[in-house]
This record gives structure tokens, sequence and C-alpha cells, in this order.
């Protein structure tokens, strides 16, 4: 549960798991659905559901005009039964508003295509601020490459999606808002070097959170 209000121009780490720990993203549509609610439903206009549109060659949808956000997507991973955003408000309680959109209406759509009812995320989002510049790098690449921390195997990876694709320049998918990273780097190879510099000490600090939950279990 958030306990103090967001502030604009603060960044946070914002992430939700599926309820008992349901996968909620089942196929590569599914998660590609989820990720295009992060584009359409960022604005600070009253909207409906997605509907047919023109796409592009990314497949997202195209805005018809410029729309004031509610918030910077700085990153992403959508994993099969959690996600992890790193988002900036620019907006007053425009993250509550944007998670409030994106979650109603991805859940709309996951129960009508998979016959289901009932909530499908463990309740609200959660958030941590990012209170320097040092932490927000680490989670910048935690977040990146978050799908090997938790070592996914092969057949699950093209369920995943996550904005070290667009970091590196590997897709036209334009979801980030990157300058905020990438301007404290020669150049996205360098940042790339980066991630995976920091994989190692990741996969440590998880191993170290397993290993003390699973001390702590009576």
């Amino acid at each position: 549960m958030n306990r103090e209000p967001l502030q604009i121009g603060e960044l946070y780490h914002v992430y939700n798991h599926g309820v008992d720990d349901r996968n909620i993203f089942i196929d590569e549509y599914d998660s590609f659905r989820f990720l295009e609610s992060l584009t359409f439903f960022n604005t600070e206009e009253a909207l409906g559901g997605i509907y047919l549109c023109s796409i592009q060659e990314t497949g997202l949808i195209v805005d018809k005009k410029p729309q004031k956000k509610l918030v910077n997507i700085i990153a992403y991973c959508l994993n099969p039964n959690h996600y992890h955003l790193l988002l900036e408000q620019v907006t007053e309680n425009g993250i509550s508003e944007f998670m409030q959109r994106v979650g109603g209406g991805y859940t709309k759509y996951y129960n009508g295509k998979h016959k289901r009812k009932g909530s499908l995320f463990r309740g609200t989002f959660k958030s941590s601020w990012l209170n320097s510049n040092e932490y927000l790098l680490y989670l910048s690449a935690y977040i990146n490459l978050n799908f090997r921390v938790h070592k996914l195997p092969e057949e699950l990876l093209t369920i995943v999606r996550s904005s070290m694709d667009e970091y590196a320049g590997r897709v036209k998918i334009q979801v980030c808002k990157k300058d905020i990273i990438l301007e404290q780097f020669k150049n996205s190879k360098e940042y790339e070097e980066y991630t995976e510099d920091a994989l190692p000490i990741m996969l440590e600090r998880k191993a170290l959170e397993k290993e003390l939950k699973y001390l702590t279990i009576d």
C-alpha cells in the first residue's frame, strides 16, 4: 500500500504480481496488450477501452495528436506472473490514475479472453521512491534485466517484454523516456555493459533474499 502521496517530478519503482501468484501473461499477445496499454492510457484525457485503429510497424497504437501524459515511462519488464515499471510522475496523482486505468483495462481484457472473473492483481500496485541517482541507474538495470534475474526458462522468454531491447536499439518500439538514463553514458552499448556488470550483484542479492526468507519461516 502507498502510505504517502506520490510527488510530481519524482521517480518511482512500481510493481505488482498476479493474485495467488497466477500468470498475468499467458502468451505473447497478453504481454503485448499490456505494453500497448502503457501507451494508450498514458494521457490526461478520459478514454474508453483500447479499440481498433491504425497501427505502426511496431504494432503500438498511434496517437492522433500529442497528449499531455500522466507519467514518463523510464523502463519496464513484463514477466509471466508480475511486472516492474520505472515511472516519473508528471501530473498530480498521475501514477495512481495511470495504474488504475492500465490495471482495470487489462483485467477486463484478460478475464474476457481467459473466461474468468474477479481480481487479477494482488490489490493495488506497490511503489518505492528512488532517492538517489545511483539507485536510479541500478534500478533501471534491475528492471531491464529482471527476466534474467529470475532465470526464466527459455520457453517463457517469448512472453517476456523488457525495455532493454529499446535501450539497446534492437526494436522500433519507443515507449520509454530514456534520456535520463542514457545521457549518463557515452552510448547505448556502454549502458548495456553497465547492466551486464550489475547482473551478478542482482543475482547475489536475489539469492540472499531467498535464503533469508527461508531462514525466517517458522
